[in-house]
């Protein structure tokens, strides 16, 4: 009975404020999970002109984006370039490499990886992250284990990119078992970690799920005997989330249920099957997602 737990730090107030947060939270409930930093410029308000698509704007309002983000992440680098975050942040990063949490990658540019993925070369998939990796190893003095697309927007060049740098293991996707991809009819040595369980703004304000009933409703999904890999957001859980968060987390334990890092269970898991990740709608988000696809 174990729940995977990973954490996206997407912004500069991500990091600066819902990251320390977090580590308190978790410290005091004595667990641990996987966090992966974006750590270039913060450009996530350059997201606003996504707005003109339906399904995003209708998003952000059964969300309140506004009221859940806060104007400082909603317009961050929208008429300005937007702050460093590993190199003026690096402090809060490697705080949480020394509380035991597992580090990861998300991006070096998080809005440029989600909105322009599938418009990078190979070369410019490899440099971005090669260079949110080379960061990442001088704030923490060790070499990222994971990454994860931010969005879950993965693509096989994706993969193939990834692949010629030192990650054990990757968190792109949306699917139900632990499983090594194949690409071109290749298996990757990396195997993929999906989250198998929806974010908050996925399912708040959908099918009748609000904050009062949220907790009750995710700790419903959970399957003992299954893969159970949680999405939080340092945005969100680590800000005005927190305490629904708090009460999540003590009720799962409560319940039987251990946080783990995503490493963990990839250790744990003797026999990892073959898959694919395709590119599919998703309920609750805007565009397409990676998913896993059995072979």
């Amino acid at each position: 009975m174990k729940i995977g737990l990973r954490i996206d730090v997407d912004t500069f107030r991500g990091t600066k404020i819902g990251v320390p947060g977090l580590c308190r939270l978790f410290a005091r409930h004595d667990i641990t999970g996987t966090f992966y930093f974006s750590v270039g410029p913060d450009n996530m308000g350059r997201h606003l002109w996504r707005l003109l698509k339906p399904a995003f704007l209708w998003k952000m309002l059964r969300t309140d984006a506004a009221g859940l983000y806060g104007p400082e992440i909603i317009l961050m680098g929208t008429c300005w370039p937007g702050p460093q975050i590993g190199r003026r942040l690096g402090y809060a990063i490697k705080a949480a490499a020394d509380a035991g949490h597992e580090i990861g990658l998300h991006a070096w540019d998080h809005h440029q990886l989600q909105a322009c993925i599938e418009k990078m070369s190979a070369q410019e998939i490899f440099e971005t992250f090669k260079k949110g990796c080379n960061l990442l190893t001088q704030i923490t003095g060790r070499a990222p284990v994971s990454s994860a697309m931010p969005g879950w927007r993965c693509t096989d060049p994706v993969l193939l990119e990834k692949s010629k740098l030192p990650f054990i293991y990757n968190s792109d996707c949306r699917g139900d078992f632990i499983f090594r991809p194949l690409v071109s009819g290749k298996p990757l040595d990396q195997v993929q970690v999906p989250v198998t369980l929806p974010t908050y703004d996925e399912v708040l304000g959908r099918n009748g799920v609000t904050d009062a009933n949220y907790n009750d409703y995710m700790l419903s999904l959970l399957r003992p005997g299954k893969l159970n890999v949680l999405t939080v957001h340092a945005e969100a859980e680590g800000g005005k989330c927190m305490e629904m968060f708090d009460d999540y987390i003590a009720r799962a334990k409560q319940a039987g249920w251990e946080f783990v890092t995503l490493g963990s269970l990839v250790a744990e898991t003797p026999e990892i099957p073959l898959g694919r990740i395709v590119q599919k709608a998703f309920p609750g988000r805007e565009g397409w997602l990676a998913c896993q696809e059995p072979v």
